[in-house]
């Protein structure tokens, strides 16, 4: 019944635009960072806002009965890292302030759906060890560029906390990994 409605034409079609809108708002909501950022550095900034890109262009391709396993791999990771991330980050906002605005309280809603998301098509997903390598490059690539860069996104409360921060990152990274690695090539191999 689940393969059968996340698979459904309509549904997808909600989803991507539900998600191509989530996207468009990310970035709008790095607008001010991305501004000051150097070029260099731009396209590893809007970490959410790019995860979400990924999963747009999968479920666009899923529209088309095709997979983009790269891609996939990329969205799957990226955005169970960056939704989990966020959800974290907010709370440790929650309790140093004591009080969190709606928006954050929004966040951690999207952010959410955003990690759940990417697990839920794991059935659907082509995606080979090659492409959890490219992933994961990708990702360990980018921790660097926030943290050794110093280009994380902006979060006043917590700046006295970007060491440990930047610490728990990394190992959020590593466990994205390998939950990608485990619900897709493993699990796979598993079943033959």
């Amino acid at each position: 019944m689940i393969k059968y409605i996340l698979l459904d034409k309509w549904f997808l079609r909600l989803l991507f635009m539900i998600n191509l809108l989530g996207t468009i708002y990310g970035f709008y909501w790095y607008r001010h960072q991305l501004s000051g950022t150097p070029d260099i550095f731009l396209l590893f900034v809007p970490d959410s806002p790019t995860a979400s890109l990924f999963f747009t262009i999968v479920l666009l391709f899923f529209l088309f009965n095709k997979n983009v396993p790269y891609i996939e791999a990329l969205a799957m990771i990226t955005l169970f890292k960056y939704g989990a991330w966020a959800v974290v980050m907010n709370l440790l906002t929650l309790m140093i302030e004591g009080s969190l605005g709606w928006t954050g309280y929004m966040l951690m809603l999207s952010h959410g759906a955003m990690a759940i998301q990417g697990l839920l098509y794991t059935p659907f997903y082509a995606i080979k060890l090659r492409h959890i390598v490219v992933a994961a490059i990708w990702v360990l690539h980018n921790d660097i560029i926030d943290y050794v860069f110093e280009q994380m996104p902006n979060y006043s409360s917590l700046t006295a906390y970007m060491n440990e921060i930047g610490y728990f990152t990394f190992w959020l990274s590593i466990l994205s990994i390998a939950i990608a690695y485990m619900l897709t090539i493993k699990s796979k191999n598993s079943l033959t």
